[in-house]
C-alpha cells in the first residue's frame, strides 16, 4: 500500500501546476461549445451524440461515442461552469488513481520490492501522458484506463477463484474459501468495467483481449503450443468458459457499438491522415507500417512532443529507400523477438518472488534472468499445487491468493499484449483513423511499456554479479524516473496556455501551430503578429481553408476589405463547403453596396448541405446567419414578404446552439412593417424570452406598444433599454423620438443631446438627434448636429440638404446656399433641395446678396 501511495503522490505532484492552466486546443469544441454540457440540454442527448456534440448518425460525426466521459464534463460544468481548474483537478485525480492501479498490477506481476515501485513511478512520470492529463479532453483516455485496469484486476480475481474442472469450487484446503457465485461475480464486475471503459473511450473494449492474454500466459503460465492445445481439451472447461465469456461479451459490445453509430465508419479529411488518402498502395503500406514504430519511439524517447501530428508532421514514406524503413524493420524485429521469447521460452514453471535476489535450489544459484525453479520433468516433485495434465505437461493451477510471480517470458507476452491490443484501433488496420500520431492514445499502451521496462530491469539486475553493478542499475532506474519527471514538468508549462502550446509545436507541425497561434494572438489584440502567424502557416501549407478564412477575417476587422475578399475567395476555392467564408463575403459585399452579389452569396451558402462536415453545428450556424443577413437586406429594401420567407427558412435550419433573439426581433419588425401587429408582438416577446436583456427587442417592442396606444408600457421598455446599457446612444435616440411624439419637447431634446454625445461617430444617431432638436425648435443645437452628421458622411445628399435647411432657418444664407449646391451635385433631381434653393435665392435677392442668374432652378 505504501508503494501505491508513493507512486500516486508523485503522479499527482507532477501535475499540480496544471491546475492554473487554461482550456487548450480541442478543449474548446468538446467543452466550451458543446451543447450537451448545458443544464437545459436533456442529459439523454449524450446517448445519441458523439464526443463533440454531433449526432452519431450524422455523416460528419467522428463516431466517438463516449457518453461517460461527456457525463463527467457535464458534472464539472454543473459544479463550476467553465472554470478550467475543476476540469484539471478531476483529470489529476483520475491519473493518480490509474497510477495506483498500475502499481498494484505491477506488484502482482513483479513482486512487492523495488520493481513494482519502479513500474509505478515510470508510469507516473512518463512525459507522453502530459497531453492526456494536462489537456482536459485527454480525460477520455485517463478515465478509460482506470476502468480498463479495474476490469483486468477483477478478471485476475476471477481467475484466482475459478472452480476446478467438473464444476468443483476452489477447495478450502487451497486457502481460497470462495464460491462459484463469488468467482462469477468478479467476472461480472470485469465485464461491466470493460463495457464502462468502452463507453468512456472506444479502445477500452480491448481489455477483454488483454484479460484473455493474462489468463493464458500469466495465470496459466502457458507457452504457445500449450495455449493452442488448451482449446481442445474438455478438462479445461472452466478456462474455456471464461475465455468464451470474454469473447462473447466483446462481440456483443462491438456489435452494439457499430449499430449505435449508424453502421458506418467515420469520415476524416486528408489532412488528418494523409496516408489514408494516398492512391498508392506502396505508400499507404510503408507509412502505416512505420507509424506504430514512430509511436513506440515516443514511449522510448519522448523528447519531441506535439499537440498535433496531422498534415505533414510525419511525412509519408514514399519508397523502399526511405531511411525510416530501417526504423520500421528494427521495431517489428524487436517485437517479433520479444514475442518469440515469451511464447516459445522455457517450460512453464513457478517463479518465486525474489525481489531481485537469486533463488537457491539444491544448493545452486539460479540466475537465468527469470529467478524461478525449473523442476525435473522426470521427477514427481510436489510443489504444493493442484495440477491438470495437458498432453503430458503439467499446468499449475494457483491457489488464492497467488503466492508466486509469473516467469519473465510470460510477463513479456502480457506486457506486449497491453501495449499492442489497445493500440490496434489506431493502426488503420481495420478502418482509417483521424490522426497520424496522438500522444493521448498511448496512455493505456504505456502501462504495458512500463511493466516491460521494469521486468527487463529486474532480469538484468538478477544477472549482474557484483554489488556495484546492481547499485548502478538501481541508480539508472532512478535517473530515468527523474529525467521523465523533469520532462513532464517542462511539458506541463507548454500546456499551461494555448500560446505556449502552439509555440512548442512549431518544430513538429508548423502549419497547424502557426495557424492556431495566429488565433490566440488575434484574440489578444495583437493583429500584426497574428497576421504574420497566419501568413507563416500558409507558407507551409497554402491550401488550408481555415487559415485562409481566419486571415480574411482579420483583414476584414482591419477594414482591408478588398484583401479580405481575396482570402475568402481562396478559402472557398479550397473548401467549397466553408459556410463562414460565404457569410463574411456577403457581409463585406453588402457593406460595399454590392447588394445583388451579396444576395447571391448568401443564397449559395444557404444551399450547402451539411453532409460529411467535421462540425455540422458550426456550419448550420453560419447558414442561419447567412439567411438572417439576407432577410435583413430584403427588409431594408422594403421586401417584407420575401424577408419573412427567408427568416422562416432560417428557423428551420437553425441549430440548437444558435442564439435566435436577433432573428426573432427582425421577424417582429417585418410583421410590423406589414401592419400585422399581433404577429409582430409574438416575435418581439419570443426575442425577449430568448434573451431578456436584448436591447433592440426592448426598443422595437416599445415602439409597437406606442403604436397600439400602450404608452405607459412602451415607456417602461425604453427606460429598461437605457438601464441595460446607459452608454448606448441609440437607446436615448429611440426614447427621444417617443418623447417627441408625446410632445414632450424638452425631454426629447435632452435625449437627443445625450445620444449625440455618446455615439458621436454614428451617423444615424447624430442625424436623428439633429432632427429631434430641430423639431424641438432648438435650431442652434440642431445646426451643430447636422454639421457633425455632414462631416461623418460628406457625400450623403440628405445630410447636406438638411444642413443647408437649418442654416437657411438660422439666417446663415451663404452657408446654406453652399450646402444646397453640394447636395444637388450629388443628387441633381432632388425636388425638395431645388425648391429650398429657389426660396433661399429669393430671400438673398431681396436682401441684395444675390442677383438672379440664367439657369437658376
Amino acid at each position: 500500500m505504501i508503494t501505491e501511495l508513493l507512486c500516486t503522490a508523485v503522479a499527482v505532484g507532477l501535475y499540480l501546476n496544471t491546475l492554473d492552466a487554461d482550456f487548450c486546443y480541442d478543449d474548446s469544441r468538446a467543452i466550451k461549445t458543446n451543447q450537451d454540457l448545458l443544464p437545459d440540454t436533456p442529459w439523454t442527448n449524450i446517448l445519441y451524440d458523439d464526443f463533440w456534440g454531433t449526432l452519431l448518425t450524422h455523416s460528419g460525426s467522428h463516431k466517438s461515442f463516449r457518453p461517460l466521459c461527456t457525463l463527467s464534463f457535464r458534472l464539472n460544468y454543473a459544479v463550476h461552469g467553465l472554470h478550467p481548474w475543476g476540469y484539471h483537478l478531476l483529470n489529476i485525480v483520475l491519473h493518480g488513481l490509474v497510477t495506483a492501479l498500475v502499481t498494484t498490477l505491477g506488484r502482482s506481476l513483479l513482486g512487492g520490492g523495488p520493481w513494482s515501485l519502479f513500474a509505478g513511478l515510470l508510469f507516473a512520470s512518463h512525459p507522453v501522458h502530459t497531453e492526456a492529463v494536462a489537456g482536459v479532453v485527454g480525460r477520455a483516455d485517463v478515465g478509460a484506463a482506470l476502468l480498463f485496469l479495474l476490469s483486468l484486476l477483477c478478471y485476475a480475481r476471477h481467475c484466482q477463484l475459478r472452480n476446478e474442472p467438473h464444476g468443483a469450487v476452489w477447495s478450502r484446503r487451497c486457502g481460497g474459501g470462495g464460491s462459484a457465485a463469488r468467482c462469477w461475480g468478479w467476472m461480472l464486475g470485469s465485464l461491466w468495467c470493460a463495457a464502462a471503459s468502452m463507453l468512456w473511450k472506444e479502445q477500452g473494449v480491448t481489455v477483454l483481449a488483454v484479460s484473455a492474454v493474462y489468463d493464458l500466459f500469466v495465470f496459466q503460465r502457458l507457452r504457445l503450443h500449450q495455449a493452442l492445445l488448451l482449446l481442445g481439451k474438455k478438462k479445461n472447461i472452466n478456462v474455456l468458459l471464461s475465455l468464451c465469456t470474454l469473447a462473447s461479451w466483446g462481440v456483443i459490445l462491438l456489435s452494439a457499438r457499430v449499430y449505435w453509430m449508424g453502421n458506418k465508419p467515420p469520415n476524416f479529411s486528408n489532412s488528418d491522415n494523409p496516408a489514408a488518402d494516398s492512391p498508392h498502395f506502396l505508400i499507404r503500406t510503408l507509412t502505416f507500417f512505420y507509424l506504430p514504430a514512430a509511436n513506440a519511439w515516443l514511449l522510448l524517447c519522448p523528447d519531441k512532443l506535439s499537440f498535433d501530428w496531422s498534415m505533414d508532421a510525419v511525412p509519408l514514406v514514399r519508397s523502399l529507400t526511405d531511411w525510416r524503413n530501417l526504423h520500421t524493420i528494427a521495431f517489428y524485429g524487436s517485437i517479433v523477438c520479444l514475442t518469440l521469447f515469451g511464447l516459445r521460452g522455457p517450460s512453464s514453471s513457478v517463479e518465486k518472488e525474489t525481489n531481485g535476489k537469486p533463488h537457491v535450489t539444491n544448493g545452486k544459484s539460479i540466475t537465468n534472468g527469470n529467478g524461478y525453479h525449473v523442476p525435473d520433468p522426470n521427477q514427481n516433485t510436489d510443489l504444493g499445487l493442484a495440477k491438470t495434465t495437458l498432453n503430458g505437461s503439467a499446468i499449475p493451477h494457483h491457489c488464492s491468493p497467488q503466492t508466486s510471480l509469473p516467469p519473465t517470458a510470460n510477463l513479456v507476452v502480457f506486457s506486449l499484449g497491453i501495449m499492442a491490443l489497445p493500440f490496434l484501433p489506431a493502426t488503420n488496420l481495420f478502418f482509417y483513423v483521424g490522426f497520424v500520431i496522438a500522444e493521448r492514445v498511448l496512455y493505456i499502451p504505456s502501462i504495458g511499456f512500463c511493466i516491460l521496462v521494469a521486468a527487463g530491469a529486474r532480469t538484468l539486475y538478477i544477472r549482474l554479479r557484483t554489488r556495484g553493478c546492481k547499485v548502478l542499475m538501481l541508480g539508472l532506474c532512478s535517473g530515468l524516473v527523474l529525467l521523465n519527471g523533469l520532462r513532464t514538468v517542462q511539458r506541463n508549462k507548454d500546456w499551461s496556455n494555448e500560446e505556449n502550446l502552439y509555440k512548442s509545436g512549431i518544430k513538429v507541425n508548423p502549419a497547424k501551430a502557426w495557424g492556431n497561434l495566429g488565433n490566440v494572438l488575434k484574440n489578444h489584440g495583437k493583429m500584426a503578429e497574428a497576421e504574420k502567424a497566419y501568413r507563416n502557416a500558409l507558407h507551409y501549407r497554402g491550401n488550408m481553408a481555415d487559415m485562409l478564412y481566419n486571415l480574411g477575417l482579420l483583414l476584414q476587422e482591419s477594414e482591408r476589405f478588398s484583401e479580405a475578399l481575396h482570402y475568402y475567395t481562396l478559402a472557398i476555392g479550397s473548401r467549397p463547403t466553408l459556410a463562414s467564408a460565404y457569410l463574411n463575403t456577403g457581409i463585406v459585399l453588402m457593406n460595399q453596396g454590392n447588394l445583388e452579389e451579396a444576395k447571391r452569396t448568401f443564397l449559395t451558402c444557404a444551399e450547402i448541405p451539411d453532409e460529411n462536415l467535421k462540425d455540422p453545428h458550426a456550419h448550420k450556424s453560419s447558414v442561419t446567419s447567412c439567411l438572417y443577413n439576407l432577410g435583413k437586406l430584403l427588409h431594408e429594401q422594403g421586401q417584407q414578404e420575401e424577408a419573412l420567407s427567408v427568416y422562416k427558412e432560417a428557423l428551420q435550419k437553425m441549430p440548437r446552439q444558435f442564439a435566435p433573439h436577433s432573428l426573432f426581433n427582425m421577424m417582429g419588425e417585418a410583421y410590423m412593417r406589414l401592419n400585422r401587429l399581433e404577429e409582430a408582438e409574438h416575435w418581439y416577446r419570443e426575442s425577449l424570452k430568448s434573451k431578456p436583456d436584448h436591447i433592440p427587442a426592448h426598443l422595437t417592442y416599445g415602439k409597437l406598444l406606442s403604436i397600439i396606444g400602450q404608452k405607459t408600457d412602451a415607456e417602461k421598455y425604453y427606460l429598461r433599454a437605457i438601464q441595460l446599457d446607459p452608454t448606448k446612444g441609440n437607446c436615448y435616440m429611440h426614447y427621444g423620438q417617443f418623447l417627441l411624439e408625446q410632445s414632450r419637447l424638452g425631454e426629447a431634446a435632452q435625449m437627443a443631446e445625450r445620444a449625440a454625445e455618446l455615439d458621436g461617430s454614428e451617423f444615424d444617431v447624430v442625424f436623428n438627434a439633429a432632427h429631434m432638436l430641430r423639431q424641438s425648435n432648438l435650431n442652434e443645437a440642431a445646426e451643430r448636429q447636422y454639421e457633425r452628421a455632414a462631416s461623418l458622411r460628406p457625400d450623403y445628399p440628405a445630410a447636406l440638404m438638411n444642413l443647408g435647411a437649418i442654416l437657411h432657418l438660422n439666417g446663415k444664407l451663404p452657408e446654406a446656399e453652399a450646402n444646397y449646391l453640394r447636395a444637388l451635385q450629388l443628387k441633381p433631381d432632388d425636388v425638395i433641395t431645388q425648391s429650398n434653393l429657389r426660396k433661399l435665392w429669393n430671400i438673398m435677392e431681396r436682401q441684395g446678396l444675390r442677383t438672379k442668374q440664367r439657369g437658376d432652378p
